[in-house]
């Protein structure tokens, strides 16, 4: 049995009209305090809880903001998510996390729950090949910011790293410390622009510095462990191995490493690994990783600053597209050797 406090059983308690207590819980001003506070001591008393649906349908606004996700469990996206809490939860929104597990369908279907839900925008790591579901966000006049994966679209601000110079970076790191015949695992749909970026920063790189590049070396993975794993048992099949692997994950290096380890190839002394990400075990394990930092806290607050400087604070200048690009950094450790 539904025993929901409404504002009729309210009004009854107190003898006046539902409309009163209706105007008092929303702070109309037309309501004298005394009125006011004796509503809203009932409503406590009564344990009410107003229809925040139904109040987002009469205000146009909910509070409620939507964060769309690959996956949660990384520090990096969970790290995103605190940016976004950490500048937003002051302004007075509460968050909504799906995730998308890097399936298209999934996205559209999380995309289709927020709108719903009324949520005033949505944050998205977007795992689309496509822009089709997320157009619909635009269709339905909600606010629409890209962080980490974006498509490039019309109207709609993003904040990213530099994924071309990370890649740049790493490579360039491996050829500074001798290796000249460089894998890279590409540990994501290539069709996705951050990986496509890391991959072409990697070409660049050997271009630069007159080393070929070798399609058999390039392998495309998903992101994990095994993976790496997998990986690494691709090209040590090969007739020529690889002195080096540069990872567009930190997860598929991490498996890259136990592999090579397994098969009692000293990193880095014979193959060096490098990541991307800088996950806190990076840090952690006896062979630190080196890695390529995105600064994820710091994306997460910039997003939602993004926002609230486009119209989420309640200015009139939502139709301004920005674009932010944050600089990636090289963090050395002990799976690369020092820089001869």
């Amino acid at each position: 049995m539904n025993n929901k406090v409404t504002i009729y059983d309210i009004a009854k308690e107190l003898n006046i009209t539902a409309a009163t207590v209706s105007r008092a819980l929303n702070g109309n001003p037309n309501i004298s305090e005394k009125t006011r506070n004796k509503v809203l001591a009932k409503a406590n008393e009564m344990d009410y809880k107003q229809n925040k649906l139904a109040l987002a349908l009469k205000s146009g606004k909910s509070n409620y903001i939507g964060v769309i996700v690959p996956r949660i469990n990384t520090n990096f996206f969970g790290s995103v998510i605190r940016g976004l809490e950490e500048e937003l939860n002051v302004k007075g929104y509460s968050i909504i996390i799906c995730q998308s597990h890097n399936d298209e369908k999934q996205e559209a279907k999380n995309i289709e729950t927020l709108i719903d839900s009324h949520v005033d925008a949505i944050f998205i790591s977007s795992s689309s090949k496509s822009s089709a579901a997320l157009q619909k966000i635009l269709d339905s006049k909600i606010p629409l910011i890209f962080f980490d994966r974006r498509k490039i679209m019309d109207n709609v601000s993003s904040v990213t790293i530099d994924d071309y110079a990370g890649g740049y970076l790493a490579t360039k790191h491996l050829i500074d410390t001798g290796c000249k015949k460089i894998a890279h695992i590409v540990s994501g749909p290539i069709e996705l622009e951050i990986f496509r970026e890391r991959h072409r920063g990697y070409q660049q790189a050997l271009a630069d510095h007159n080393i070929d590049y070798r399609k058999e070396w390039v392998l495309k993975t998903n992101s994990s462990i095994e993976e790496g794993k997998r990986a690494v048992d691709i090209l040590f099949s090969l007739p020529e191995k690889p002195d080096a692997i540069f990872s567009a994950s930190d997860f598929v290096a991490l498996g890259a490493i136990q592999e090579l380890q397994a098969r009692n190839i000293k990193v880095p002394d014979e193959v060096s690994v490098i990541g991307f990400a800088n996950e806190p075990f990076t840090d952690f394990l006896e062979l630190s990783i080196t890695t390529v930092d995105q600064f994820p806290l710091e994306m997460g607050k910039t997003a939602a600053r993004v926002y609230l400087t486009q119209g989420g604070n309640g200015e009139e200048d939502g139709n301004i597209q920005r674009k932010v690009v944050l600089e990636p950094k090289l963090i050395l450790r002990k799976s690369t050797k020092n820089i001869q």
